[in-house]
Formats: C-alpha cells, structure tokens, sequence
C-alpha cells in the first residue's frame, strides 16, 4: 500500500469507501494503471482491469488478489490501438452502471507507426482510443450518481501544442513532439468533455492526473521495442535514482478518482515542480484550456473514431 509523502500529505490511506462503485482501469497490468486498480480494490470497488495483454492483464489480476485477496477484479480485452476492440469491450461489459473510468493507459516517444485504423500510434492509442472509449461508456456513467472520468496525461503535455492540420504527424514526425501532442489532446479532451457535462447538467465529473516521473515501464519501451540498449539502460538507471516509484506516482490518479472536492477540468500531479511528492494542483499550458481548440479537437476526434457522445451537445 502507498505510504503518505511528508506530513498530512493525501496517501492511498485516504481513499474514501469504494463499496458498491464499479470502475475502470485502462493499462492496468503494470505501473501506474496497476497500482490504481489494486488501491480501489483495496477500498472495496469491483474493478475491471483493461488491457491489451491476456497474458498480462490475467498476470495483474492474479498480482492483486495476493496483495487484497477480498478484492473484486478482472481482467476484460482492450486494445486502443483497434477501434473494433473499443466497441468490443464498450459492448460486452456487464455491468449496467459505471461509476469511475480511468483513461490510464499509453505509449510514449514510440517511433513512427499506425493503428489498426491508420491513425499515428501515440495520438491514436494516447487520445483517440481513449476518446471513444469515454464516449462509448457515458451512457453507464451518466446512469451513476456521482461518476468521474479521470484522464491520465504527462507535464509533458507542454512540449507541444496541437497542430490540428496535422493530427496525425504525417508532415514530419517527431516522437516527442508527438508525444507531447498526445498528452495536450487528453487536456483539451478533459476540457471540453467538462465544458459539455456542464452544460447539459449533468454530474459526472471528468478530471485529468499525471504521475510526474515515476519508475514504470513506460520509458524503456520505445528503446526495448527499437533494440536501442544502451539508451534502455539509461532509462533504468533514471527510473532507479530519479523516478519516485509507481505507488506514488499513481497517487495523483487516485486522488482525482476518489477524493471529495475535485473540481471538473482540474489538473492533479506531484506537489514537488510536477516531479514528484503529494498530489496537488498542476500547472498546465495555456493552450489546452483553449475552448475552440477543445472544440475542434473534439469534432476532429467524433469524425476519426466514428464515435459520437449521447446527450452531450456542443
């Protein structure tokens, strides 16, 4: 279990009561995503796990009954990368009504590459998966009385705007520029997702977290993927000195989830220069509280996916 950061600093021990709440986990079979999953279930909430991974996500949920064996978990597939898997999963969960969805799941600095439904892989899986998948779900977590969605992005978000003539970076490709673009679109989402529950009254709220630098497996990828081992090394040794490890960074997430009080459109990270530390309000861009840039995203996002959001007009 997380422990707290300094003195009277929110930890997992201050997750309220999570019996008879339903949630949702997006990459939740390692880091940050499995350390959410594993606390929520600790307080009492039935929590799917969704993963890419069979293998993986059977592997987390196995993972979380030996540390919380009363807890409820369980694995469903889910790949944001394939908008056919989206629907899938959206259709054939079981359970009437959604009280939490945790958008948690990404790919970082990757070198070029599609999706299933041709779209540059981190803006698909980082946004646009995600962006569906909200919009599939809502109905059930309109059915909740007291839903969020919680939104999980990077301060890195303020590497780079978004260039909504170039979506997805075919002009020229820059993996952390597109990287940072991914991470601006989970705010403007979060923004113009909250502007819109606003407006047709209802009460969910949709917040967004990020871990700051956290020991996961999100930084060795790309260089494990690429066969690059000596920049694989360099990032482990980051994660091992630098990072703070998973169960903190995943205290921001936690907090925007369950604590009392979270605004709609807030930001939640580390106290400590968004690096590390107790939750607290983050700094973010100016750019991703931008409502026409919210707005064009947002139809730019209905008319890539396919994906319209019930009820909640613009």
């Amino acid at each position: 279990m997380a422990t707290s950061v300094g003195t009277g600093a929110w930890s997992a021990r201050d997750i309220p009561d999570q019996r008879g709440r339903t949630a949702v986990v997006t990459g939740a079979n390692s880091g940050i995503g499995l350390v959410t999953a594993r606390e929520l279930a600790r307080r009492g909430a039935r929590v799917v796990l969704a993963c890419r991974s069979a293998a993986r996500g059977t592997a987390a949920v196995e993972q979380v009954r030996r540390e919380v064996p009363d807890a409820e978990v369980e694995f469903r597939p889910l790949d944001l990368a394939d908008l056919s898997s989206v629907r899938e999963f959206a259709a054939s969960l079981p359970y009437g009504r959604l009280d939490l969805l945790v958008n948690n799941a990404g790919v970082m600095a990757l070198p070029y590459a599609r999706t299933a439904d041709g779209f540059e892989t981190q803006f698909g899986v980082n946004h646009l998966g995600h962006f569906a998948l909200t919009g599939l779900l809502l109905p059930r977590l309109l059915d909740a009385p007291a839903a969020r969605i919680v939104t999980v992005s990077s301060g890195l978000h303020a590497l780079s705007r978004l260039d909504m003539g170039d979506l997805n970076s075919e002009r020229k490709y820059r993996r952390w520029t597109a990287y940072g673009r991914s991470k601006t679109a989970n705010l403007l989402f979060v923004h113009e997702l909250a502007r819109r529950l606003r407006a047709a009254g209802a009460g969910i709220v949709a917040a967004a977290a990020h871990p700051g630098y956290a020991a996961t497996n999100l930084q060795t990828a790309a260089a494990r993927l690429e066969g690059r081992s000596g920049a694989e090394r360099i990032m482990e040794l980051g994660n091992r000195i630098i990072a703070q490890p998973a169960e903190v960074g995943a205290l921001p997430t936690l907090y925007a989830a369950t604590a009392a009080g979270v605004a709609p459109d807030s930001f939640t990270g580390p106290s400590f220069l968004m690096w590390r530390g107790a939750p607290g309000p983050s700094r973010r861009a100016r750019w991703t509280l931008d409502d026409v840039a919210g707005e064009r995203l947002w139809s730019a996002s209905e008319q890539l996916t396919g994906v319209t959001y019930e009820g909640l007009k613009g």
